[in-house]
C-alpha cells in the first residue's frame, strides 16, 4: 500500500520542537555515554508535592471520585480559586469566573482560541516564556515580541508598549515574576502600562502570574487586576499550582477572567480535552485550603539559590549574572566569552555555541537564551540543591577561564 506523504499544516510551519527539549535531549545522549551531566534546563521544582496534598489525592481515587468533572472545574474547587483571588492576590472574583485548565499553558492557550482571528497580535516582552510565540501561532496569531533589556529590567516600558501596538493588536500578555528573567513589575509600572491601554479599548490584557509567590528581597507580587480594575472586563489572570507548591506533575492551571471570557474558553476546552483530571483536581483544592507556610519557606530558599548563582557566576570570566527580581531562574549573559575558542577548537560565537561546548566539556546543560527571544544569554534553572547549582557554577567558571586564559 501506499499514499500521499504526511504534510503539516500552515499554522506549524513556524512551529519547531523546543530549544528546550534539544539541550534536554543532548544531556541525556551525553548522560547515556557515560558522562557526568548537571542538567539546569528545566523549571520545575527540585521539592515534593507537599503531603496533604498527595493525602487529599488519595483519599479522592479511594472515595471514587474518578469520574468525569464539570468541564470548567469542579465547583469546590473553582470557589478556591476565587477565594484565593481574594485572599491572596487582592481582587474579587466569583466561581463562575474561574476554569481549571491542564496547567497554566492551556489556560493561555484557551483564550487565544476563543479570541484571535488570524493575523490578530499578541504583544509580549522579549525574553519570554518559549510557548508563548508558538501559542499564538498555533491559533493563526502573529506574535509581536519588543526586545526588552538589562536596562529595563527585562521588563517591556509604557513606550515601548505604545510603539508595538498595532490596530490588529488584541492582546498585550504580561508575566510577573518572568521566565526567564525573573523580573517582577511594581504596582508603578503596571498602572503605567494600564495607562496606555485605556487608550486602545479593544485590546486585552492576560496577565501570566504562575510565579506569584516567589518574589524575592521583601519585594510584593501585584496582581494586573489590583493595578488596573478598571480593565478588569478585559484581564485575564492566569494562576496555578504547579511551581508555588511543586505541582508540576499534575497539570492544573487556573484562568480567571470575564464571564463571556471564561464561558468561551470552556467551551473549547470541552471540545479538546473536556475537565481536568478530577484527582489533581482535589489535590489542588488541598493545596489552596491547606496549610500555607510552606511558601514562605520554599521562598527562603529559592532566594538563596539565586544569591549563590549570581555570586558565583558574576565571578567567573565572561559573565554577567543580573540577579532576579524572582522565579527561579538566572538569565546571564555570555557575550564575553565570545570570540573564545573551546577545547574542540570550535570558536564561540553565539548562545548556543556557549551552551553546547558546555556539554560536551564540563557536562553542564542550559539553555541559549535565543530560546526566549534573548540573544548573547543562557538560561539556568535554580530550581536545583545548593550542591547542584554550587558544582554547576564551578564547572562553567573553569571552562570560561580555559577558553578565555
Amino acid at each position: 500500500m501506499s499514499g500521499s506523504a504526511f504534510e503539516k499544516s500552515s499554522r506549524l510551519a513556524k512551529v519547531e520542537l523546543s530549544e528546550i527539549v534539544r539541550i534536554a535531549e543532548a544531556a541525556r545522549a551525553a548522560k547515556a555515554a557515560g558522562a557526568d551531566v548537571i542538567a539546569l534546563g528545566t523549571g520545575e521544582p527540585d521539592f515534593d508535592t507537599p503531603d496533604h496534598v498527595k493525602d487529599a489525592a488519595a483519599r479522592a481515587a479511594a472515595e471514587g471520585k474518578t469520574k468525569y468533572t464539570p468541564t470548567a472545574g469542579t465547583a469546590e474547587l473553582r470557589a478556591a480559586v476565587a477565594e484565593k483571588c481574594k485572599r491572596e492576590n487582592g481582587f474579587d472574583a466569583a466561581a463562575e469566573n474561574v476554569c481549571v485548565t491542564m496547567g497554566a499553558k492551556q489556560a493561555l492557550f484557551n483564550s487565544y482560541m476563543v479570541s484571535l482571528e488570524p493575523g490578530e497580535q499578541v504583544i509580549f516582552a522579549a525574553p519570554f516564556w518559549t510557548s508563548y510565540p508558538d501559542q499564538v501561532r498555533l491559533a493563526n496569531g502573529e506574535p509581536i515580541m519588543p526586545l526588552c533589556g538589562v536596562d529595563s529590567g527585562f521588563k517591556i516600558t509604557p513606550e515601548a508598549l505604545e510603539a508595538a501596538i498595532t490596530p490588529k493588536t488584541r492582546w498585550v500578555l504580561l508575566n510577573s515574576p518572568s521566565n526567564p528573567a525573573g523580573a517582577v513589575y511594581s504596582r508603578a509600572e503596571l498602572e503605567a502600562l494600564a495607562e496606555v491601554l485605556r487608550a486602545h479599548p479593544r485590546i486585552w490584557v492576560s496577565s501570566d502570574e504562575i510565579y506569584e509567590h516567589l518574589v524575592f528581597d521583601g519585594g510584593e507580587h501585584v496582581s494586573f487586576r489590583v493595578a488596573a480594575p478598571d480593565l478588569a472586563d478585559r484581564t485575564l489572570t492566569v494562576l496555578g499550582p504547579s511551581k508555588s507548591y511543586a505541582m508540576t506533575g499534575w497539570r492544573i492551571g487556573y484562568a480567571v477572567g470575564p464571564l463571556p471570557l471564561i464561558k468561551a474558553m470552556t467551551a473549547v476546552q470541552g471540545q479538546s480535552t473536556s475537565g481536568a483530571c478530577s484527582i489533581s483536581q482535589a489535590a489542588a483544592l488541598a493545596s489552596l485550603t491547606g496549610p500555607q507556610q510552606l511558601l514562605a519557606e520554599r521562598r527562603a530558599v529559592f532566594a538563596r539559590r539565586r544569591d549563590l548563582v549570581a555570586e558565583r557566576l558574576n565571578a567567573a570570566k565572561g559573565i554577567a549574572c543580573p540577579r532576579p527580581e524572582g522565579a527561579f531562574y538566572a538569565l546571564p549573559s555570555c557575550e564575553g566569552v565570545y570570540g573564545a575558542t573551546a577545547k574542540n577548537g570550535k570558536r564561540i560565537e553565539n548562545d548556543a555555541d556557549f551552551c553546547y561546548a558546555l556539554i560536551d566539556e564540563v557536562g553542564v546543560a542550559t539553555v541559549p537564551g535565543r530560546a526566549f527571544g534573548a540573544p548573547g544569554r543562557f538560561r539556568i534553572s535554580t530550581a536545583y540543591s545548593d550542591a547542584e547549582l554550587e558544582e554547576a557554577c564551578r564547572r562553567i567558571a573553569a571552562a570560561t577561564d580555559a577558553w578565555l586564559g
